[in-house]
């Protein structure tokens, strides 16, 4: 009996194993603001980025690496505080921004880094923390190197906020 539970785990934790590969190693010849705007995921996000007008930056060359929070990572954020944002204009970017890192960081280096300095100007702490690659102490990235004709996204499920937007 053991022997066809083990083989029954093994079973499951490959297909697993190949779901989330499937999952992170997504090529496109779509732009960052392509994949964002197809992807339901990324509703609010790209309701956000529309709001401070960056949606067409990242359909411009690059490269760019975006830590994309998901609509349940927009959920997190109090509704008076999103309602705030998305009224900002400046601050908005700020905050989107902060989720933006200049260049093609794929999760292979974003795994050997502490820290990255974001387009926003500030940093994003990196820890490793067994299997997980954590952001801040607070954003797990979920899905890796979803690659685009002009960088990558990594999936979080918090959203940052910069020091100054606390």
């Amino acid at each position: 009996m053991k022997p066809r539970l083990l083989l029954v785990v093994a079973g499951l934790a490959l297909a697993a194993f190949s779901l989330v590969t499937a999952q992170t190693s997504t090529t496109s010849k779509e732009t960052i603001a392509q994949i964002v705007a197809k992807d339901p995921e990324f509703s609010t996000l790209l309701t956000a980025l529309k709001e401070a007008d960056l949606d067409k930056t990242l359909g411009e060359k690059g490269p760019y690496t975006v830590f994309a929070p998901t609509n349940a990572a927009f959920a997190k954020v109090p509704k008076a505080t999103l309602d705030a944002l998305l009224k900002d204009k400046a601050q908005l970017t700020k905050v989107l921004t902060y989720h933006v890192v200049s260049g093609d960081v794929k999760a292979a280096d974003v795994v050997k880094l502490k820290e990255a300095k974001t387009v926003e100007g500030s940093n994003i702490a990196i820890e490793v923390m067994g299997d997980k690659v954590v952001l801040n102490k607070t954003a797990n990235v979920t899905k890796t190197d979803i690659v685009a004709s002009n960088g990558v996204i990594h999936v979080i499920d918090t959203v940052l906020m910069p020091p100054m937007a606390k």
